[in-house]
């Protein structure tokens, strides 16, 4: 690899890096710092987190279409000081007697809607279609899988410190010190040197294949917010886990999810992009169906420990199936598109279970097997003989990671 592809990767990586950090200490912290520390209800979590789900597909959709056609690296730079901002306004709101507000706002600028990793979508996660734009950019003329697994790994495991991290700090001083060490991840940017399209944001000539894709993302998007953003509420509710103990499950959950990411490139080559998505996600689907029924904590750890991994060991592949369906110039679109789809119907979701979980806690997890199983189904329909096809053809020379 040349020495400029290594300083724009590293310069990516670390602007990734601290907002990874960030991210695992939010996403500890929130849940706490809602039903705890302000004791407000599951349904305020939900209602919190469902605003910053749409928040995050908007403005995800808006830097997307920015990155196409006024430049990369700008278009970076301005979704990457939303996170530092947000965090800033959870500080400034716990010395008001009204904070509510002020956390919604916070909410939809930083995305804390919790329905994943940051390539997920969840903390921060408008950031994560232009950063995966870049990668694709960065990777040329090598196939991004590889790229997608390793970048991908590294925010798995530096969420988990910072979930970790969270331990040591109360619920207050976690907000802040997200702040400053976001903040400082945006200096990381300064030496990136990245393509500029000028595309027309009117032209889009790969509709039938993100409309495909952002059909799958949806019911990923109800999937992911039936469940993701409740399991550290799950284990507060229902096992009364203390947020020191709940840190350290964070962390080993995290650090899974962050290993099953570097199986992605052997797991494509092996099974390709459908049968991945299927097996990985499949056998996520049957172990949430276990979880509301016996509450036994370890058990209950168990299948949050691995539950996570299962769900994003197939995101690198599902990154790459859909870059080299679309052209350079739409890819920042394509990505915003199906961050739409799938964060929408997330908020719904989200909300949903907020409800059921003072209600019904066992719904959304059967709700989540339903659709998982429908969403299987798709991938095998429109991608399914695709796949077979690409299977049986040689790669081109120079196309592997």
């Amino acid at each position: 690899m040349d020495r400029k592809r290594t300083r724009q990767l590293l310069a990516l990586g670390l602007f990734r890096t601290s907002r990874s950090i960030a991210a695992g200490m939010i996403m500890l912290g929130f849940p706490y710092f809602i039903l705890q520390h302000l004791h407000l209800g599951a349904l305020t979590l939900g209602l919190l987190y469902a605003a910053a789900g749409i928040a995050t597909a908007v403005l995800g959709l808006a830097i997307g279409y920015l990155a196409d056609t006024w430049g990369r690296k700008h278009a970076l730079i301005l979704v990457g000081a939303t996170l530092p901002a947000s965090t800033a306004l959870v500080v400034y709101s716990d010395r008001l007697a009204h904070p509510l507000p002020w956390l919604y706002l916070a909410s939809m600028l930083g995305g804390f809607s919790a329905t994943g990793s940051l390539m997920g979508g969840g903390v921060g996660g408008a950031a994560a279609p232009i950063q995966s734009a870049v990668i694709v950019d960065l990777a040329k003329p090598y196939k991004p899988t590889a790229y997608f697994s390793w970048f991908n790994f590294f925010s798995g495991v530096f969420a988990a410190l910072g979930a970790l991290l969270g331990k040591l700090l109360s619920v207050p001083e976690i907000f802040l010190a997200a702040t400053l060490i976001s903040l400082a991840g945006l200096a990381a940017l300064a030496p990136l040197r990245l393509p500029r399209y000028h595309a027309n944001p009117r032209q889009l000539k790969g509709k039938r294949i993100i409309g495909q894709f952002s059909m799958t993302g949806a019911l990923n998007g109800l999937t992911q917010g039936l469940i993701t953003p409740f399991l550290i509420p799950f284990f507060v509710l229902i096992f009364d886990v203390p947020k020191s103990q709940m840190a350290v499950y964070g962390f080993i959950s995290g650090g899974l999810g962050a290993l099953a990411l570097l199986a992605a490139p052997p797991l494509e080559k092996r099974w390709g992009f459908v049968k991945t998505v299927a097996l990985t996600r499949g056998l996520g689907a049957i172990l949430l169906l276990i979880l509301p029924f016996e509450h036994w904590l370890p058990l209950a750890l168990a299948i949050y420990f691995v539950t996570p991994a299962l769900r994003v060991m197939a995101v690198p592949v599902q990154q790459t199936a859909l870059s080299e369906r679309v052209e350079a110039h739409e890819l920042g679109r394509a990505l915003g598109l199906n961050q739409v789809a799938r964060l929408a119907a997330s908020s719904g979701a989200i909300a949903f279970t907020g409800a059921m979980f003072e209600s019904a806690l066992e719904v959304p997890f059967v709700v989540y097997f339903v659709i998982m199983s429908m969403n299987i189904y798709l991938y095998y329909r429109f991608f399914g003989e695709r796949q077979e096809n690409a299977a049986l053809a040689e790669p081109p020379p120079g196309e592997t990671a």
